[in-house]
């Protein structure tokens, strides 16, 4: 099965500028995803799709090629993940190369690991879902979510929970935001990740952490330190 991995970084980021090279643990981030990607040994290539000078050589200094730039379409706000997976998938196919598997993987996830992206290809080429991602419980039931209007009051968004244990509601999860699995022509169409057959493995939330603040920065430093040192 030839597999192909790409993480996109475009250099326009406007909550958090320059991010995906920003410093993290000792490299820039956007190689804790790329040392991932080579240490699985899964893929036939891992490339960095982005529009940025600074990036694509960070990029290949980190490992991973950086074979073509990213389009002006696919490079500013309101581009989707999807367009931009179509789009690199694309021009492989135009160079008559394809592959039966693509994993687009966050620049973002620097406590992703080889092993969890082995165990998402695993589901996937099982021939059971058509795409395959990974999960996080949140840590409190969304049932009894609250609302804060304007003047600081609270009401609850399900008021019908509000007499109900927590024990007795259905989990809910969220998108880990570290990598997806899907087929080229899936990539290609277009269609959300999640419609579908869409497998999933959940991780521990010590394994993920969403940055876009300072504070998620430093809480995705103190879990990547817990989980190289348990300290």
């Amino acid at each position: 099965m030839k597999r192909l991995a790409i993480i996109p970084a475009r250099g326009g980021s406007k909550r958090f500028p320059r991010k995906n090279i920003r410093h993290f643990a000792g490299r820039p981030i956007i190689g804790w995803s790329i040392a991932a990607a080579l240490d699985s040994g899964l893929f036939d290539a891992v490339m960095v799709s982005t529009d940025d000078a600074e990036i694509a050589a960070v990029a290949e200094e980190e490992g991973a090629s950086v074979p073509f730039r990213r389009s002006p379409a696919t490079s500013g706000d309101h581009a989707t993940l999807v367009e931009v997976m179509a789009e690199v998938v694309g021009a492989y196919a135009d160079k008559g190369q394809t592959f039966d598997a693509v994993c687009c993987i966050l620049p973002t996830a620097p406590l992703l690991t080889a092993a969890r992206l082995a165990e998402g290809a695993q589901m996937f080429a099982s021939g059971r879902f058509d795409s395959v991602f990974a999960l996080v419980a949140f840590p409190a039931p969304v049932q009894r979510a609250l609302r804060r209007d304007a003047d600081g009051m609270a009401s609850m968004l399900h008021p019908e929970h509000y007499a109900s244990r927590s024990q007795d509601l259905e989990p809910a999860y969220h998108d880990a935001g570290q990598f997806y699995w899907a087929s080229a022509a899936t990539w290609l169409s277009r269609a959300s990740v999640f419609a579908g057959r869409a497998g999933t493995l959940v991780l521990d939330p010590m394994e993920s952490q969403d940055i876009d603040t300072e504070a998620d920065w430093r809480l995705a430093e103190l879990k990547h330190q817990w989980r190289k040192t348990g300290a």
